[in-house]
Parts: structure tokens; sequence; C-alpha cells
């Protein structure tokens, strides 16, 4: 019996009754008739990032999805598309397009979990997101039984999330098929701590593999990259989102020096990042036995020794979330 606790990043979680790795796309039936048969939809594990497994374990099966792999078609002069199993870690996705002179995913270098999980919250970053490129996912549908091709407008994106967030369970994605183009430039730089680290101006389009090592180095500076040891190693990656604010609370966090940002449907968010600190949560603080903000950002909460799931679910900040709500109401 394997604890879910050695395949995921926050290194948490019981024991899985049944564990099932995928490894083979054409062995797919045979691993959906297996689930099949214990009446029970299963849980879906990739890269184990942006995942908290209890304690005692799920009683359901667990798919592990280690499918690899990409292949490449030229649709037009300039357009290719790539299709990536779900397993493929996203990072290497992301190293092998701009390799081979593709743009439109080089600002997500860096972040956690694999290609098939970038699209179920709409994985995205210095203002580029998975939605943006992805054509097609093929996915198994449990409710039917059968392998669907849904095209992107089937798939209900919107800010960090999808039909495969908002119905859990209903599909598992088995491969992203997503548009890119050759280019040997980047998009155009449309965050600032970006720029800075390029030298150069918001809307300036930079030379592609400059961008994405740019990405990495700033990931990198702002606690943004799952390190390989260390006390924020235990992790699972930036989980908050930017809430949405009305015109009034806009108003009040603008006043008090708080930046704002508006997403691809014009709605204004504020930083969680920043509301966090205005609630008096630090970097390094400890909010319950074993779990802490990183010691780089609040964003982030990490695993210490002694830590549990449990803890995870309700940690305890004396007068933080108060004085947050009691500030900003309804922006939680």
């Amino acid at each position: 019996m394997s604890l879910l606790a050695q395949h995921t990043t926050l290194h948490l979680g019981g024991p899985a009754q049944a564990l099932l790795i995928h490894t083979d796309p054409a062995a797919w039936p045979d691993l959906a008739h297996t689930v099949h048969r214990e009446s029970m939809r299963p849980h879906v594990l990739g890269g184990g990032s942006n995942t908290l497994a209890s304690d005692a374990g799920p009683a359901y099966p667990v798919i592990l999805m280690a499918t690899r792999g990409v292949t490449a078609n030229s649709v037009a002069a300039c357009d290719v598309e790539i299709t990536a199993q779900a397993g493929e870690p996203l990072s290497e996705l992301v190293g092998y397009s701009v390799a081979e002179g593709l743009s439109g995913i080089e600002y997500l270098g860096g972040i956690p979990g694999t290609a098939g999980a970038a699209p179920v919250q709409n994985t995205g970053a210095y203002g580029q997101q998975i939605s943006d490129v992805l054509t097609q996912i093929t996915a198994y549908d449990w409710q039917s039984g059968t392998i669907v091709r849904l095209p992107s407008p089937a798939c209900g994106f919107g800010y960090r999330t999808s039909v495969f967030k908002t119905h859990p369970g209903r599909w598992t994605i088995l491969a992203v098929t997503l548009r890119l183009r050759r280019s040997t430039f980047a998009a155009p730089l449309g965050y600032r701590h970006l720029a800075e680290e390029l030298g150069l101006s918001l809307g300036v389009r930079p030379p592609l593999a400059e961008a994405a090592e740019a990405v990495l180095t700033d990931r990198y500076a702002r606690g943004l990259i799952l390190p390989e040891s260390g006390p924020d190693a235990r992790q699972a990656g930036s989980v908050f989102l930017n809430p949405p604010v009305s015109a009034s609370q806009a108003k009040a966090i603008l006043t008090a020096g708080g930046p704002m940002t508006r997403d691809q449907h014009r709605i204004q968010r504020a930083s969680a990042g920043w509301l966090l600190g205005q609630a008096g949560y630090s970097p390094g603080c400890q909010l319950a036995p074993g779990v802490h903000c990183s010691t780089q950002r609040t964003l982030t909460l990490t695993a210490h020794e002694g830590a549990t799931a449990s803890a995870f679910r309700c940690p305890a900040y004396p007068g933080g979330c108060g004085a947050y709500r009691d500030r900003y109401p309804s922006a939680s």
C-alpha cells in the first residue's frame, strides 16, 4: 500500500487503497476498466503540487498520470500544433517549445505540475495562460465511459478555472494540444518584475530564450520556484487567487497603496499577497503546528516537521483573518 505523501509536494497524505500508475497511453482502456469495477470515480495526480491529501488516505482509487511525450505538427506557415501527454512536466514542455522556437507558453516556465494539470485551473503567469493557446483536450469521460476530444470553447476557461475544476471527477485529461507560433521573440512584456529583470520596457517583445530564462530567474528571486531542499521544500506551490473586488473596495485598497489588476474579463482583482500582508501575515510565520508561510512570501504555505493535512485545512493566526475581513469585507 503506497502513501500519498510519497507522491505530493507537501509530502502529506495517508495510504491509497488503490494507486494505479498510468505510463502507456495505449493501456488507458484497461486501466479505466479496472477503475470502473471499483464503482467510484478516481482522483488523478500529476506532479502532486496543488494537492492536499488526507491524513487517513482516500477510500477511492488514485491514478498517477505518468505518460510522457510531445509530438508536433505544422498547421500553417507560422503555426505549429504540439500535443503533450498528460504526465509531461509543464516546465519541460515550456523548455521544448522554446528550444523549437515556438512562442505562446514561454512565460509559464518554473510552474510545478504537469501538462495535463495545467488546463484544470487554467494555469497562467506574466500575462500568459494555457487557454490562450490550447486548441483541444483529449480526455476520458467517466460519465459516458468514452474518450472525448474537447475543443477549447467547451472547456469553460476563466480566471484560474475550467469545467475540469467546476465539475471535478467528470473527466480525466489524457493529452493537451496547443497551437504555438514560430518566432524568435516572446510575447510583449506585461509585468514590471519581468521587464526589470530583462532591463526592458513594458510592451517590448524580448528574445524568446532570454525571456524564458528571465522568467526562471525572477520566479526564483520571488520564491516561486519549488526548491529541492530547505525550509520551503515541502509546499503545494502558490495556491491563493487574487480576489475580485468591488469599485469601493478597489478605491480603498488603492488609497492604502495596494496594487490592483484586471483579468481577461476586465474584472478588478486585488493582490492576494498584499492583502495577506495587511492582515498581519508575514513570510516565515507559523499558522498551525507544522504549517508556515514560506520564508520568502506569504502566498505559499509550507509543511514542517509535525505537519498534518488537518492542520492545513484550518490554520489559525490570531487576529489575522479577522483584521483582513474587517478592513476589506467580502474580498476574502
